[in-house]
């Protein structure tokens, strides 16, 4: 019971009754109460010193056992956040590196799925303390040993949690900023991995895939001899073939739907990507038929055909006055290149943009994430101007 003059009695639980004193006293008083096993007193009496006191000599000393106590206790949080003021706020403490340690494996047990407490009830897993730890361990500690761990161990948080572009972010800090640490080559690696799982999530996002490929073709050229080089390999190949997959499923519906034009483009897209593959060849048979069907300058965008006229035309009077017979139309036409998919801006929308009585056919590859903007209307031509 606390009686104060003037005020009524007011009772106190054990360990939080107000400590006084001056730096001294408080450390004599926190020392005492863990020799009586009174852990509770003794942390209020560190915390009291470090509040109070926070330029004596015994302040870090202080903080950094009061940590330890509460460490003890298993308030892992308080006790993350004790070490995390010690490093923040006494960087030159002989206790600095011990914290930072310290800080470190608390932050792994909630990366491992330790849950928090709610009024001493785990609730749920704690991907977001833990990124938090680590976050204080870069900021405490810029370029420590243990600094590029701590950032890799964010990213994996933020992965747990399927927040990728944080994840992402992460990494690649851990790549641009410890390229030497061991941990680069894992983090070049989860930069690859996690666009290969956006790619395929729910529906198939070729852009994802396209950043996934580039993911694992930069592991290769920093990290050829690494333990993951193998899978990184087998991982291009699978992201290559479902690129080829999707071109060619995506060709088929447009030439079912006689857009030859749109179907060349997409066959011409297989045939780049994987000349000796079961679809390229295919896709090379198909253009020929169409192009011996429909000559090349059906399956050239309208600015194309419009250009290689005028073309034509200039060659066939540059060519008339010499004597030398004319080029038929015809084997102009078969010398043609296929225009480039990225070029042709008057392409019909993809079959994912197609309105929903319109259904494309299913792909062996997953359907696209994260849909691409329509196009303009194919029929619009440009001025070949």
């Amino acid at each position: 019971m606390i009686f104060k003059p003037g005020e009524k009695a007011k009772y106190v639980a054990p360990g939080e009754e107000e400590v006084g004193g001056n730096a001294q006293e408080l450390w004599t008083k926190a020392q005492e109460a863990e020799k009586s096993g009174d852990l509770g007193h003794a942390i209020k009496c560190y915390r009291n010193l470090v509040r109070h006191h926070p330029h004596d000599t015994l302040a870090p000393r202080a903080l950094y056992r009061m940590a330890q106590l509460q460490e003890e206790k298993h308030d892992y949080l308080k006790a993350a956040q004790s070490y995390d003021v010690l490093a923040e706020k006494f960087p030159k403490s002989e206790h600095f590196d011990d914290s930072i340690a310290a800080m470190f494996r608390i932050g792994e047990m909630y990366l491992a799925g330790r849950k928090v407490k709610l009024l001493g009830i785990p609730f749920k897993a704690s991907m977001d303390e833990a990124a938090a730890i680590f976050t204080a361990i870069v900021r405490a500690s810029p370029y420590g040993k243990d600094t590029a761990r701590a950032l890799f161990n964010i990213g994996r948080a933020r992965e747990k949690q399927g927040s990728n572009e944080a994840a992402i972010a992460s990494y690649q800090g851990v790549v641009e900023k410890f390229p030497n640490d061991p941990i680069a080559t894992d983090a070049q690696y989860q930069i690859g991995y996690i666009y290969a799982k956006a790619s395929k999530s729910g529906t198939y996002d070729p852009a994802a895939a396209t950043k996934a490929k580039t993911g694992f073709e930069d592991f290769l050229y920093r990290h050829p001899n690494s333990e993951k080089a193998a899978q990184a390999k087998e991982n291009l190949k699978m992201l290559t073939h479902e690129q080829t997959s999707t071109a060619f499923e995506i060709a088929k519906y447009y030439d079912k739907q006689k857009q030859y034009r749109a179907a060349a483009i997409y066959y011409n897209d297989v045939i780049r990507q994987q000349p000796d593959s079961q679809e390229g060849d295919k896709a090379k048979k198909r253009i020929s038929e169409l192009r011996a069907k429909l000559g090349d300058a059906a399956l050239q965008t309208p600015a194309l055909s419009a250009a290689t006229a005028n073309n034509k035309k200039k060659k066939l009077s540059e060519t008339g006055p010499t004597g030398q017979s004319p080029r038929s139309e015809s084997q102009i036409h078969n010398d043609a290149p296929l225009p480039s998919p990225d070029i042709d801006l008057s392409l019909p929308p993809p079959a994912s943009l197609m309105p929903d009585t319109t259904l494309a056919p299913p792909t062996s590859a997953t359907d696209t994430l994260s849909k691409p903007a329509p196009s303009p209307n194919p029929d619009a031509t440009a001025n070949p101007e």
